[in-house]
């Protein structure tokens, strides 16, 4: 089994479509029998999971993603589990251990999520509709 977590100086990242970083995990008989950290290298959205899958990677553990990250992971057979916070060691070994805690409906896409909202970052000014009272 190998286990992907979008990671950021050792803790669960928040955004799967803006992780720099995933740590990935090999698992044998309830065991880490290898553990590396990879570069998203750029890649947004959508190329995440062709990077994961290129990667052998059946298991993710993440944050938030959005509904199309999910569907394209999902289609090749890439178990996700959301709404992970905390070390990712830590994660794994609860993962292990059938202790993980994680929120099957958390979301984060355009205007569906839960940290800080910067409409500078995109075009949803006030004259197309606005944001929707997303801070």
């Amino acid at each position: 089994m190998k286990i992907a977590v979008t990671y950021d100086n050792g803790e669960v990242f928040q955004h799967f479509g803006h992780t720099e970083q995933f740590k990935i995990y090999e698992i044998e008989n309830d065991k880490i029998i290898n553990e590396e950290i990879i570069n998203s290298n750029g890649t947004g959205h959508g190329l995440l999971g062709e990077l994961l899958i290129s990667k052998g990677v059946d298991t993710l553990i993440c944050g938030g993603l959005g509904s199309g990250a999910r569907n394209i992971l999902e289609d090749n057979n890439i178990k996700v589990y959301p709404g992970v916070v905390g070390n990712s060691d830590k994660v794994i070994e609860d993962f292990i251990n059938n202790k993980l805690e994680y929120d099957e409906n958390k979301k984060c896409d355009h205007h569906e999520h839960e940290h800080e909202h910067n409409c500078e970052n995109h075009d949803c000014s006030k004259d197309k509709g606005g944001c929707s009272g997303n801070k």
